[in-house]
């Protein structure tokens, strides 16, 4: 762990960092100058994602809302609102797609990520966050998730469709482990110069977990709310 920082700003880098390096560069392989959408640019993975795509010459569109324009705008990106016209806004920004759409949402709107991507572009889903208040069987969202994923790679359209788990590959954990250790060290090197930044949104004691999962659950706070000892 970088000496320059403290537990709490590790801690946001050790999940958020390693799947936002594992998806940018591991699943979507994104290069210098192509140009990306990231759904949730204020949130902790969103935050850490645009910074490493930023620090990596790769041009950035991030959506959130509109109080979060001045933080998404500060990491890098091009802010877009995303209670508006998403799919217009892309476009008039990148008229031939996007080289890779980063998806935590899921439900409708993932249609419309796949269909921003340009020619050879990749869409990384990563979560089905529009869906989590669903009654019945939660993983029935996530198995129609799947279907269309997989459906969108048997089309002859040069675009890939990914979903996204930090968890797997760990049937064999020898490998699991040393790609997680090199991946992080790649984003603590990152921070230890400054190139990224953690984004804290806030330091809340153990005791008070329920408060801290309300507050990161509100959208209403950039990075990562952090649990403390004390």
């Amino acid at each position: 762990m970088p000496d320059a920082l403290d537990a709490a700003e590790a801690e946001t880098f050790v999940v958020n960092g390693i799947t936002a390096w594992q998806m940018l560069h591991r699943v979507a392989d994104v290069r210098r100058g192509e140009t990306i959408l990231v759904h949730g640019a204020n949130g902790g993975v969103g935050s850490t994602l645009v910074q490493l795509a930023r620090a990596a010459g790769i041009h950035v569109i991030g959506t959130a809302s509109a109080r979060h324009a001045d933080a998404v705008t500060a990491l890098g990106a091009t802010w877009i609102d995303y209670r508006g016209d998403v799919p217009h806004r892309v476009r008039a920004l990148a008229p031939h797609g996007v080289d890779a759409v980063f998806d935590h949402v899921g439900g409708p709107g993932i249609s419309d990520s796949f269909d921003l991507l340009a020619d050879g572009g990749t869409l990384v889903s990563y979560g089905t966050a529009a869906t989590k208040d669903d009654e019945g069987d939660s993983r029935l969202p996530v198995l129609k998730l799947f279907a269309r994923l997989l459906g969108w790679n048997m089309l002859p359209n040069k675009r890939s469709a990914h979903f996204y788990n930090l968890w797997a590959g760990k049937r064999n954990i020898t490998r699991f482990r040393a790609r997680i250790a090199e991946d992080l060290a790649q984003v603590f090197a990152l921070a230890a110069t400054g190139t990224v930044t953690a984004q804290v949104a806030a330091r809340i004691p153990l005791t008070e977990a329920a408060r801290a999962l309300e507050l990161a659950e509100s959208g209403t706070v950039t990075g990562k709310v952090v649990l403390v000892s004390a």
